[in-house]
């Protein structure tokens, strides 16, 4: 992961262009390059993506969709997927970039599929908790295939309360409490 030593503003974030096809994050002011996925991540969000296709409609669905956080200085996250409310993709629509900004309703779940390594489990499990918290964000997942579980937090007065799936415990969130899989379905993205 390569971080800069210059400290951007929101508005420099949006408007940089290193002419590659690299990914950031802006994290505390910090242009932060986000590797690759592994194929199974990238097959985990998919899958995801596809089920909750079945319990929403397509245009709340978002992958690749910037989040302005709160921090000490301008962060964006980009989670691997969102579901958004319908102000929140009315508010979108027409941009010319795909971020939800402070001035915008905050999406109602985001999904982090943590990839391996300490670093990666800190800033999924601590920074951008506490972010998505301070954000307002109902729901957030932390899909883990390293540790082997599915934590969902849900917003509960300010704060998130977590539950742990493991499994073959059913998946049971309060944004999509018909929902029909597995921690194990999902963390191998397929259906039994």
């Amino acid at each position: 992961m390569i971080a800069t030593t210059k400290i951007f503003t929101l508005e420099e974030y949006l408007a940089y262009d290193d002419g590659t096809d690299k990914r950031y994050e802006l994290v505390n002011g910090e242009l932060v390059e986000i590797p690759s996925e592994s194929d199974l991540n990238n097959a985990i969000a998919i899958f995801l993506l596809l089920t909750f296709s079945r319990l929403t409609p397509g245009r709340l669905l978002r992958r690749g969709t910037e989040v302005s956080v709160s921090g000490s200085r301008a962060t964006v996250r980009v989670p691997d997927l969102l579901v958004l409310t319908e102000e929140a993709a009315t508010a979108l629509s027409g941009s010319a970039r795909s971020i939800i900004t402070s001035d915008m309703p905050p999406p109602v779940l985001v999904v982090e599929v943590v990839s391996p390594g300490k670093e990666n489990e800190n800033r999924d499990y601590r920074y951008k908790r506490s972010q998505y918290e301070a954000r307002g964000i109902a729901e957030y997942w932390i899909v883990d295939p390293e540790s082997d579980r599915v934590v969902v937090l849900s917003l509960v007065d300010g704060l998130y309360e977590q539950t742990i799936y493991q499994g073959n415990d059913a998946i049971v969130p309060p944004i999509f409490p018909t929902l029909e899989l597995t921690a194990k379905q999902l963390l191998r993205a397929e259906e039994d």
